[in-house]
């Protein structure tokens, strides 16, 4: 390399660094200017974001984001939510619509890179299945040659399913909807035999329908989908909150501290707790927050355990067993980096 290729190469190594250093912590200035946290979430899912009568939001997804909004202000009620569709999602993260997309979206390769997004973790471990109706006498996803399939557009799943019956060499006809509600209704009504999508929305759509007993989730799960929040590229200020408010949750959960005990834990001489709970070291400095921020997403939220029971679990309709979504040190994969 002669030396003005390499003059060059270092003066646009200074100028990318340094329009690094002035974009940092732009969102997050924002957002504490603004007063509140502009969250997107689905568009009605049972245990992941759903309005009751009065409009209320409640699920795992608007979970996750009332403990950010507990982290960076103190309160989890700091947050306005949008909901979107699967269409329209990222375009609202990358538009700067929202701050964070908490909405059942599958991690992938291009999604974090080519399109600009950065996921902070994984909120539910999951995997796409198919529901259909018990009449039709289907015990198995291979018998499915020729079904009519709805499916939800603009997801992996379009490109799941299409892969899984190329693989199995069976025919399908898909027909797209771009509401979760829309395709659950469709299958309800007969205008396909079967609907696919996450394991954890069928079971959610299923108890919508008129008769959730005559339907039944196939056993076959066709692929990996770890779902979680969802920040843009560019500030990693604001992606280390978001990302470390999900491990707060879950690391909260191993140690035994929940909502309800989080003061008595205060007292705790364990260190790791501690330091969790902002009795000793200033973990608050390092994030730009309050020094007692891991203590208040806790109190006022919970422990991921507790957002798991009472949205989806054993204290929720949908009755769903931990599973993947275990604890590591109880066989599952949920698992996060120590507060050190």
């Amino acid at each position: 390399m002669n030396g003005r290729a390499l003059s060059a190469t270092l003066v646009t190594t200074v100028l990318l660094a340094v329009a690094s250093s002035a974009h940092a912590g732009t969102a997050l200035n924002a957002i504490k200017e603004r007063g509140y946290i502009k969250c997107g979430v689905s568009d009605g899912l049972p245990g992941f974001s759903h309005t009751d009568e009065k409009g209320k939001f409640s699920g795992i997804d608007v979970d996750v984001c009332r403990a950010v909004a507990a982290a960076v202000f103190g309160d989890s009620t700091k947050v306005k939510f949008t909901p979107l569709t699967a269409k329209e999602r990222l375009t609202a993260l990358q538009s700067g619509e929202i701050d964070v997309l908490s909405r059942n979206t599958t991690w992938t390769s291009s999604r974090d890179s080519a399109q600009g997004l950065n996921f902070t973790g994984v909120t539910y471990y999951d995997g796409q299945g198919f529901l259909v109706n018990k009449k039709l006498g289907v015990k198995s996803a291979k018998e499915l040659d020729g079904a009519t399939v709805c499916v939800q557009a603009g997801t992996t799943t379009e490109l799941n399913l299409s892969d899984y019956f190329r693989a199995n060499k069976m025919k399908y006809t898909p027909i797209t909807y771009d509401k979760s509600d829309e395709s659950a209704k469709a299958l309800e009504a007969g205008r396909c035999d079967v609907l696919t999508s996450d394991q954890s929305q069928l079971y959610a759509q299923r108890i919508k329908l008129a008769k959730p007993s005559d339907y039944v989730v196939l056993p076959e799960v066709i692929s990996k989908e770890p779902l979680g929040p969802v920040v843009r590229h560019g500030d990693d200020d604001w992606f280390d909150i978001v990302k470390w408010t999900l491990f707060v949750m879950v690391d909260a959960e191993e140690l035994g501290i929940d909502s309800k005990n989080v003061e008595e834990m205060k007292k705790s001489t364990n260190p790791d707790v501690k330091r969790m709970l902002g009795v000793e070291g200033d973990k608050g400095k390092d994030f730009g927050l309050a020094n007692d921020w891991m203590a208040v997403v806790i109190k006022q939220v919970g422990n991921y355990g507790e957002i798991f029971d009472r949205n989806v679990g054993k204290g929720s309709p949908l009755q769903i067993e931990r599973g993947l979504n275990a604890l590591w040190t109880q066989g599952g994969l949920q698992y996060a980096p120590p507060v050190r």
